[in-house]
């Protein structure tokens, strides 16, 4: 090989982001060997050839992947390599979520018993099961950029606790009424994944505290540990002009909640065609190839066609309370909203995909 071809290991270094005393540790490592030692000077050249792995070799470190599994990585097959991946990244997620949960336990121990400003005394079945439906609005939060969008958005005041949360397809809110109310209105949107960890131990008591206190909320739970949950930087949305702003419904279906979730686990693609008539709701494909199948509703308002993507349209009918849905639409382009027929304090809206002409 003409040395023209080989590269200085500084300009080898300037190409693939690594630094040159990297470059030595993982050639004395095995991992990435100089092309060529100069046996006088004990200059080192790479080849262009090694560009590749050197890059994939750095991007791996830089996720904290350990030498020995980089190495398995850099030599295994795309498939096995992808399955590594997987593996690592889950191991570093729940990595993450153990020491969160450890932090929290320490912060309540370093706050020490002295309350905080109470927020609301609810029952703890009740809290859990309302923070499990909530956060199902948050279910594809991925805005760079917006935490907030992952977390839950909690009013009190006015004898009232609001919980709220959105990922911009979709929103859900419901509204409870606290065993003790608020000291005085406070208003923050606090993790999800927090409130997750901690809704095990909440189910189980029968009356949780919720406290606000500096950076957070704290769960106190008669007999059980404190839980501190963070709360998230960040302005959330302004739901509340959203809800404001809804033109009036002109549509309304009311469904058996179990034949809905049913139809859209059974249905084939990732967008489904609700076709709201008197006869019923129809769920069918969006190019209308597959007849669908009809489901029995009570239906007032104007016929309409409406298009979902079925991961937005589940989860919302998923939280409904009750035997029954209702959902209120305004057209093949708006917000629906989706509520317990015989429940007014959980509310959802799933944004509907763009208008689809082509039938």
């Amino acid at each position: 090989m003409p040395n023209s071809e080989l590269m200085p290991i500084g300009v080898f270094a300037r190409r693939t982001g690594l630094t040159s005393s990297a470059l030595r540790f993982y050639a004395d490592s095995g991992l990435l060997p100089p092309a060529e030692v100069d046996p006088v000077t004990g200059y080192r050249s790479y080849d262009a050839d090694q560009l590749e792995r050197a890059i994939a070799l750095r991007r791996l470190r830089e996720i904290a992947m350990p030498l020995a599994a980089v190495e398995t990585v850099l030599d295994a097959g795309p498939d096995e390599a992808a399955r590594l991946l997987d593996e690592h990244v889950a191991r570093i997620e729940g990595d993450a979520a153990a020491a969160r949960r450890k932090a929290a336990v320490i912060r309540s121990a370093l706050g020490g018993s002295a309350p905080g400003l109470l927020i609301a005394a609810l029952k703890g079945p009740v809290l859990a099961d309302a923070v499990d439906q909530v956060l199902t609005a948050t279910a594809t939060a991925r805005e760079p950029g917006a935490a907030v969008l992952t977390g839950l958005h909690i009013e009190a005041g006015d004898g009232a606790i609001a919980l709220t949360a959105t990922d911009r397809y979709r929103l859900s809110t419901r509204t409870l009424v606290p065993v003790r109310p608020a000291e005085r209105a406070w208003a923050g949107t606090v993790d999800g994944d927090d409130l997750r960890a901690a809704a095990a131990e909440v189910r189980r008591s029968a009356l949780v505290r919720v406290e606000a206190v500096p950076y957070g909320i704290r769960l106190r739970m008669p007999g059980r540990e404190d839980r501190h949950c963070r709360v998230l930087p960040g302005e959330f949305p302004d739901h509340r002009l959203m809800l404001a702003s809804l033109d009036e419904a002109t549509t309304r279906a009311t469904i058996p909640k179990d034949l809905l979730l049913r139809g859209l686990e059974e249905h084939p693609g990732e967008r489904v065609a609700l076709h709201v008539t008197a006869r019923g709701v129809n769920l069918r494909s969006p190019d209308d190839e597959h007849p669908g199948i009809t489901l029995p509703a009570t239906v007032t308002g104007e016929d309409l066609r409406i298009l979902f993507g079925t991961t937005t349209l589940h989860p919302a009918v998923s939280t409904a309370i009750g035997p029954d849905v209702m959902l209120d639409l305004r057209g093949c382009d708006r917000p629906v909203t989706i509520r317990s027929a015989d429940r007014g304090d959980l509310t959802t809206l799933a944004m509907p995909v763009a208008p689809d002409h082509s039938s």
